[in-house]
């Protein structure tokens, strides 16, 4: 991998992390339309963790009190009742899908997941889905309500079943295409949550997941059939993602409080519909690009 196209690599990761449109797939697929080796499922979740510093450092009050409550609820049944250590119990709870069913498919993640064909059809499927969640959204906070017949839940409603379907919809993310925040958010706006809500929590629970996974992926930078991956450029890749991730948080969470997820959702079905064309016409091979090995 040479250093432009690491930095061209780490923008786009930074670029589309957090929106709901898949930074996986658009790392995969940059490299496919540019004729470059695949960079593979450990560069990027190690550039995944340049993204996530971005989280910690945007969120980093709201981190603060959930650690620090979390911490004293693990001596102190007082503060169990407290919105703060409860959330930390949550983010917990809620990583465990992503977990083991990142570690069972690991094999299936680095390989036929990156299918080009499945990229598109998880871009099209969850873009649909997204739009669908994302106009349920729209009518009820229109109304004030949401399906129950109350006001959209906020994260202090937020209980373990709500957090065990949020991290299922994570796990979904293990599919490129998918996007960790579209499956997340679409979640969140089903079960009758705020936009903001939705993901502002999105973000919280990605962090133990894309910690995790950057760590398990250091030892393979450098190895098996992703030898063309270096440090130096994985490193430079990971900080650029960092700067680019930080402003797209931003710009992102005032975004969606006045904003629809509609232009997300076209952008999506266009994308998968223009793969599927130029697969099928030999313009791209679904294994683009893959390294050999």
């Amino acid at each position: 991998m040479t250093w432009f196209e690491s930095f061209i690599l780490g923008l786009v990761q930074g670029l589309t992390e957090f929106l709901p449109i898949s930074s996986s797939a658009h790392l995969r697929l940059t490299a496919a339309f540019a004729d470059w080796q695949d960079p593979g499922a450990a560069f990027t979740a190690i550039t995944q963790i340049g993204t996530e510093t971005a989280v910690l450092i945007y969120f980093r009050k709201d981190i603060g009190r959930i650690l620090s409550a979390w911490s004293r609820s693990l001596f102190n049944k007082e503060m169990r009742r407290d919105h703060d250590a409860q959330m930390g119990w949550l983010v917990i709870v809620g990583s465990i899908p992503i977990g083991v069913l990142g570690l069972t498919f690991k094999d299936q993640i680095e390989g036929p997941f990156r299918d080009l064909r499945l990229i598109a059809v998880t871009l099209i499927g969850m873009g649909i889905v997204l739009g669908i969640a994302d106009r349920l959204s729209a009518r009820t906070e229109s109304g004030g309500k949401h399906r129950a017949g109350g006001q959209r839940k906020t994260l202090r409603e937020l209980g373990v079943k709500d957090g065990l379907i949020y991290g299922c919809c994570q796990a979904l993310a293990l599919v490129p295409g998918v996007s960790r925040s579209g499956a997340t958010i679409s979640g969140g706006l089903f079960m009758g949550y705020t936009r903001e809500a939705a993901a502002r929590y999105s973000f919280l629970l990605a962090i133990p997941a894309v910690l995790a996974s950057g760590a398990l992926e250091l030892t393979e930078i450098g190895e098996g059939s992703h030898g063309h991956v270096s440090w130096g450029p994985t490193i430079f890749a990971t900080f650029v993602a960092f700067v680019v991730g930080y402003a797209v948080i931003a710009w992102f969470m005032k975004f969606i409080t006045t904003r629809s997820f509609m232009p997300f959702v076209i952008y999506r079905i266009i994308l998968g519909i223009v793969i599927f064309v130029l697969v099928g016409a030999g313009v791209l091979s679904p294994h683009a690009a893959e390294s050999a090995g």
